[in-house]
Protein backbone atom coordinates (compact mmCIF):
# COMPACT_ATOMS: atom_id res chain seq x y z
CA UNK A 1 0.00 0.00 0.00
CA UNK A 2 1.82 3.09 -1.26
CA UNK A 3 1.23 6.42 0.46
CA UNK A 4 0.79 9.40 -1.88
CA UNK A 5 0.33 13.00 -0.66
CA UNK A 6 -3.11 14.32 -1.56
CA UNK A 7 -1.68 17.72 -2.44
CA UNK A 8 0.61 16.41 -5.20
CA UNK A 9 -1.26 16.06 -8.52
CA UNK A 10 1.75 14.66 -10.38
CA UNK A 11 2.32 11.84 -7.90
CA UNK A 12 -1.38 11.01 -7.82
CA UNK A 13 -1.50 10.80 -11.61
CA UNK A 14 1.50 8.46 -11.90
CA UNK A 15 1.33 6.33 -8.73
CA UNK A 16 -0.40 3.33 -10.30
CA UNK A 17 2.19 2.81 -13.04
CA UNK A 18 4.62 1.36 -10.49
CA UNK A 19 2.27 -1.52 -9.72
CA UNK A 20 1.35 -1.18 -6.04
CA UNK A 21 -1.53 -3.35 -4.87
CA UNK A 22 -3.10 -0.35 -3.16
CA UNK A 23 -2.65 3.41 -3.31
CA UNK A 24 -3.44 5.50 -0.25
CA UNK A 25 -4.07 9.15 -1.10
CA UNK A 26 -3.35 11.12 2.06
CA UNK A 27 -5.39 14.08 3.28
CA UNK A 28 -4.02 13.98 6.82
CA UNK A 29 -0.39 14.24 7.96
CA UNK A 30 1.23 15.03 4.60
CA UNK A 31 -1.09 18.01 3.98
CA UNK A 32 -0.74 21.32 5.82
CA UNK A 33 -3.77 23.03 7.36
CA UNK A 34 -3.66 25.70 4.68
CA UNK A 35 -3.89 23.08 1.93
CA UNK A 36 -6.61 20.82 3.36
CA UNK A 37 -9.48 22.09 1.22
CA UNK A 38 -7.43 22.20 -1.98
CA UNK A 39 -6.07 18.68 -1.38
CA UNK A 40 -9.58 17.34 -0.82
CA UNK A 41 -10.66 18.70 -4.20
CA UNK A 42 -7.54 17.29 -5.88
CA UNK A 43 -8.15 13.82 -4.41
CA UNK A 44 -11.82 13.92 -5.39
CA UNK A 45 -10.92 14.82 -8.96
CA UNK A 46 -8.16 12.21 -9.12
CA UNK A 47 -10.53 9.44 -8.07
CA UNK A 48 -13.10 10.60 -10.59
CA UNK A 49 -10.83 11.17 -13.57
CA UNK A 50 -7.76 8.90 -13.37
CA UNK A 51 -8.01 5.29 -14.49
CA UNK A 52 -6.23 3.39 -11.73
CA UNK A 53 -7.19 0.04 -13.23
CA UNK A 54 -7.47 -2.75 -10.67
CA UNK A 55 -5.49 -0.89 -8.03
CA UNK A 56 -7.31 -0.62 -4.71
CA UNK A 57 -7.85 3.07 -3.89
CA UNK A 58 -7.69 4.18 -0.26
CA UNK A 59 -7.94 7.69 1.16
CA UNK A 60 -6.68 8.61 4.61
CA UNK A 61 -9.05 11.26 5.86
CA UNK A 62 -8.60 13.74 8.67
CA UNK A 63 -10.14 12.78 12.03
CA UNK A 64 -13.87 13.45 12.25
CA UNK A 65 -13.36 15.71 15.26
CA UNK A 66 -11.49 18.21 13.07
CA UNK A 67 -13.13 20.75 10.73
CA UNK A 68 -12.02 18.62 7.76
CA UNK A 69 -13.00 15.02 8.49
CA UNK A 70 -16.66 14.98 7.51
CA UNK A 71 -15.96 17.03 4.39
CA UNK A 72 -13.29 14.49 3.45
CA UNK A 73 -15.78 11.62 3.84
CA UNK A 74 -18.35 13.32 1.62
CA UNK A 75 -15.82 14.13 -1.10
CA UNK A 76 -14.18 10.72 -1.36
CA UNK A 77 -17.35 8.63 -1.04
CA UNK A 78 -18.96 10.64 -3.83
CA UNK A 79 -15.79 10.07 -5.89
CA UNK A 80 -16.09 6.30 -5.48
CA UNK A 81 -13.17 5.51 -3.16
CA UNK A 82 -12.85 1.82 -2.27
CA UNK A 83 -11.62 2.24 1.30
CA UNK A 84 -11.49 5.09 3.82
CA UNK A 85 -8.55 4.89 6.21
CA UNK A 86 -9.29 6.25 9.69
CA UNK A 87 -6.26 7.84 11.34
CA UNK A 88 -5.44 7.49 15.04
CA UNK A 89 -8.32 5.12 15.80
CA UNK A 90 -8.71 4.37 19.50
CA UNK A 91 -12.26 3.12 20.07
CA UNK A 92 -15.07 1.21 18.39
CA UNK A 93 -17.32 4.25 18.78
CA UNK A 94 -15.07 6.22 16.44
CA UNK A 95 -15.51 3.52 13.82
CA UNK A 96 -19.29 3.62 14.24
CA UNK A 97 -19.26 7.40 13.87
CA UNK A 98 -17.39 7.10 10.58
CA UNK A 99 -19.75 4.34 9.46
CA UNK A 100 -22.71 6.65 10.04
CA UNK A 101 -21.09 9.45 8.03
CA UNK A 102 -20.33 7.09 5.14
CA UNK A 103 -23.89 5.75 5.13
CA UNK A 104 -25.31 9.27 5.05
CA UNK A 105 -23.39 10.07 1.87
CA UNK A 106 -24.03 6.68 0.27
CA UNK A 107 -27.77 7.03 0.82
CA UNK A 108 -27.63 10.43 -0.84
CA UNK A 109 -25.97 9.06 -3.99
CA UNK A 110 -27.64 5.63 -3.99
CA UNK A 111 -24.74 3.24 -3.41
CA UNK A 112 -25.22 1.90 0.13
CA UNK A 113 -22.53 -0.52 1.27
CA UNK A 114 -19.91 0.33 -1.35
CA UNK A 115 -17.29 1.96 0.89
CA UNK A 116 -15.04 -0.08 3.18
CA UNK A 117 -13.15 1.07 6.27
CA UNK A 118 -9.54 0.55 7.35
CA UNK A 119 -8.56 1.66 10.86
CA UNK A 120 -5.05 2.91 11.58
CA UNK A 121 -4.07 2.13 15.17
CA UNK A 122 -1.50 4.58 16.45
CA UNK A 123 -1.64 4.62 20.25
CA UNK A 124 -1.51 2.37 23.30
CA UNK A 125 -5.27 2.75 23.78
CA UNK A 126 -5.85 1.75 20.17
CA UNK A 127 -3.79 -1.40 20.64
CA UNK A 128 -5.70 -2.29 23.83
CA UNK A 129 -8.99 -1.83 21.91
CA UNK A 130 -7.80 -3.41 18.65
CA UNK A 131 -10.29 -6.30 18.61
CA UNK A 132 -13.22 -4.02 19.43
CA UNK A 133 -12.10 -1.71 16.62
CA UNK A 134 -11.67 -4.62 14.20
CA UNK A 135 -15.21 -5.84 14.85
CA UNK A 136 -16.95 -2.46 15.14
CA UNK A 137 -18.40 -2.46 11.61
CA UNK A 138 -19.13 -4.93 8.79
CA UNK A 139 -17.40 -2.39 6.55
CA UNK A 140 -14.07 -2.97 8.32
CA UNK A 141 -11.70 -4.66 5.88
CA UNK A 142 -8.46 -4.22 7.78
CA UNK A 143 -6.48 -2.60 10.58
CA UNK A 144 -3.04 -1.08 10.23
CA UNK A 145 -0.23 0.01 12.52
CA UNK A 146 0.91 3.63 12.51
CA UNK A 147 4.32 3.38 14.18
CA UNK A 148 5.46 6.99 14.49
CA UNK A 149 2.52 8.17 16.58
CA UNK A 150 2.43 4.85 18.45
CA UNK A 151 6.11 5.10 19.43
CA UNK A 152 5.65 8.69 20.55
CA UNK A 153 2.62 7.66 22.59
CA UNK A 154 4.74 4.99 24.30
CA UNK A 155 7.38 7.68 25.02
CA UNK A 156 10.02 5.80 23.06
CA UNK A 157 11.70 5.97 19.63
CA UNK A 158 11.75 3.87 16.46
CA UNK A 159 14.71 1.51 16.28
CA UNK A 160 16.11 -0.50 13.34
CA UNK A 161 15.19 -3.78 15.01
CA UNK A 162 11.66 -2.65 15.84
CA UNK A 163 11.57 -4.13 19.37
CA UNK A 164 9.30 -1.29 20.48
CA UNK A 165 6.68 -2.35 17.88
CA UNK A 166 6.66 -6.11 18.48
CA UNK A 167 3.72 -6.19 20.90
CA UNK A 168 1.65 -3.86 18.70
CA UNK A 169 2.33 -5.91 15.56
CA UNK A 170 1.43 -9.15 17.27
CA UNK A 171 -1.72 -7.64 18.81
CA UNK A 172 -2.87 -6.28 15.44
CA UNK A 173 -2.40 -9.68 13.81
CA UNK A 174 -4.30 -11.47 16.57
CA UNK A 175 -7.15 -8.93 16.52
CA UNK A 176 -7.42 -9.06 12.73
CA UNK A 177 -7.42 -12.84 12.58
CA UNK A 178 -10.02 -13.07 15.35
CA UNK A 179 -12.18 -10.58 13.43
CA UNK A 180 -11.63 -12.23 10.04
CA UNK A 181 -10.10 -9.15 8.41
CA UNK A 182 -6.68 -8.11 7.07
CA UNK A 183 -3.79 -6.44 8.87
CA UNK A 184 -1.10 -4.16 7.50
CA UNK A 185 2.25 -2.93 8.77
CA UNK A 186 3.59 0.58 9.10
CA UNK A 187 5.95 2.46 6.79
CA UNK A 188 9.75 2.34 6.85
CA UNK A 189 10.99 5.80 5.93
CA UNK A 190 14.78 5.38 5.49
CA UNK A 191 15.07 4.88 1.73
CA UNK A 192 18.86 4.67 1.99
CA UNK A 193 18.71 1.48 4.07
CA UNK A 194 16.98 -1.10 1.92
CA UNK A 195 18.66 -3.98 3.76
CA UNK A 196 16.98 -3.09 7.05
CA UNK A 197 13.74 -2.47 5.19
CA UNK A 198 13.87 -5.99 3.75
CA UNK A 199 14.54 -7.46 7.20
CA UNK A 200 11.50 -5.59 8.52
CA UNK A 201 9.32 -6.93 5.70
CA UNK A 202 10.57 -10.46 6.40
CA UNK A 203 9.73 -9.98 10.09
CA UNK A 204 6.19 -8.78 9.50
CA UNK A 205 5.54 -11.64 7.09
CA UNK A 206 6.74 -14.08 9.76
CA UNK A 207 4.43 -12.45 12.30
CA UNK A 208 1.49 -12.98 9.95
CA UNK A 209 0.71 -9.50 8.64
CA UNK A 210 -0.84 -9.32 5.18
CA UNK A 211 1.16 -6.46 3.72
CA UNK A 212 3.37 -3.42 4.15
CA UNK A 213 2.74 0.29 3.87
CA UNK A 214 5.38 2.06 1.78
CA UNK A 215 6.33 5.61 0.84
CA UNK A 216 8.35 5.12 -2.34
CA UNK A 217 8.02 2.95 -5.49
CA UNK A 218 11.54 1.58 -4.85
CA UNK A 219 10.13 -0.38 -1.92
CA UNK A 220 7.49 -2.24 -3.94
CA UNK A 221 9.85 -4.84 -5.40
CA UNK A 222 11.25 -5.78 -1.99
CA UNK A 223 7.78 -6.33 -0.52
CA UNK A 224 6.71 -8.40 -3.52
CA UNK A 225 9.84 -10.57 -3.39
CA UNK A 226 9.44 -11.29 0.32
CA UNK A 227 5.72 -12.07 0.16
CA UNK A 228 5.82 -14.11 -3.06
CA UNK A 229 6.17 -17.83 -2.30
CA UNK A 230 9.33 -19.55 -3.53
CA UNK A 231 9.26 -22.29 -6.15
CA UNK A 232 9.97 -24.85 -3.42
CA UNK A 233 7.07 -23.58 -1.30
CA UNK A 234 4.71 -23.64 -4.29
CA UNK A 235 5.74 -27.19 -5.24
CA UNK A 236 5.08 -28.40 -1.70
CA UNK A 237 1.74 -26.58 -1.57
CA UNK A 238 0.70 -28.02 -4.94
CA UNK A 239 1.38 -31.52 -3.63
CA UNK A 240 -0.84 -30.88 -0.60
CA UNK A 241 -3.65 -29.41 -2.74
CA UNK A 242 -3.42 -32.36 -5.16
CA UNK A 243 -3.65 -34.76 -2.23
CA UNK A 244 -6.75 -32.95 -1.00
CA UNK A 245 -8.42 -33.33 -4.41
CA UNK A 246 -7.45 -36.99 -4.60
CA UNK A 247 -8.85 -37.69 -1.15
CA UNK A 248 -12.07 -35.85 -2.00
CA UNK A 249 -12.45 -37.82 -5.24
CA UNK A 250 -12.11 -41.07 -3.30
CA UNK A 251 -14.45 -39.87 -0.59
CA UNK A 252 -11.65 -40.28 1.94
CA UNK A 253 -11.09 -38.04 4.93
CA UNK A 254 -7.43 -39.06 5.11
CA UNK A 255 -4.88 -36.90 3.28
CA UNK A 256 -1.33 -38.12 2.71
CA UNK A 257 1.66 -36.57 0.89
CA UNK A 258 4.73 -38.72 0.21
CA UNK A 259 3.45 -41.29 2.66
CA UNK A 260 2.97 -38.79 5.47
CA UNK A 261 -0.37 -37.80 6.97
CA UNK A 262 -1.37 -34.16 6.41
CA UNK A 263 -3.38 -32.35 9.08
CA UNK A 264 -5.56 -29.26 8.77
CA UNK A 265 -2.91 -26.58 9.64
CA UNK A 266 -0.71 -27.90 6.82
CA UNK A 267 -3.66 -27.73 4.42
CA UNK A 268 -4.47 -24.16 5.44
CA UNK A 269 -0.85 -23.06 4.93
CA UNK A 270 -0.75 -24.75 1.54
CA UNK A 271 -3.94 -23.00 0.46
CA UNK A 272 -2.55 -19.64 1.55
CA UNK A 273 0.70 -20.29 -0.32
CA UNK A 274 -1.24 -21.01 -3.51
CA UNK A 275 -3.41 -17.92 -3.00
CA UNK A 276 -0.32 -15.73 -2.58
CA UNK A 277 1.28 -17.27 -5.67
CA UNK A 278 -1.84 -16.55 -7.71
CA UNK A 279 -2.04 -12.99 -6.37
CA UNK A 280 1.62 -12.44 -7.23
CA UNK A 281 1.06 -13.73 -10.76
CA UNK A 282 3.51 -16.61 -10.33
CA UNK A 283 0.86 -19.18 -11.21
CA UNK A 284 -2.51 -18.87 -12.97
CA UNK A 285 -5.71 -19.28 -11.02
CA UNK A 286 -6.92 -21.81 -13.59
CA UNK A 287 -4.02 -24.10 -12.70
CA UNK A 288 -5.33 -24.68 -9.17
CA UNK A 289 -9.06 -24.91 -9.89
Amino acid sequence: MMFVPGNNPGMMADAHIYGPDSIMLDLEDSVTMAEKDAARLLVHNALKSIDYGNTEMVVRINPLNTPYGKKDVEAVVKAGVHVIRMPKTETADEVKELEAEILKVEEEIGCVGRTKIMAAIESALGIVNSYAIATASPRMMGIALGAEDYSANLKTNRTPGGAELLLAREQIVVAARAAGICCFDTVYSNLDDMETFRKEVELIKTLGLDGKSIINPRQIEVVNIVFTPTEKEITKARAVVAAIKEAQAKGSGVIAVNGKMVDRPVVLRAERTIALAVAAGVIDKEEVL
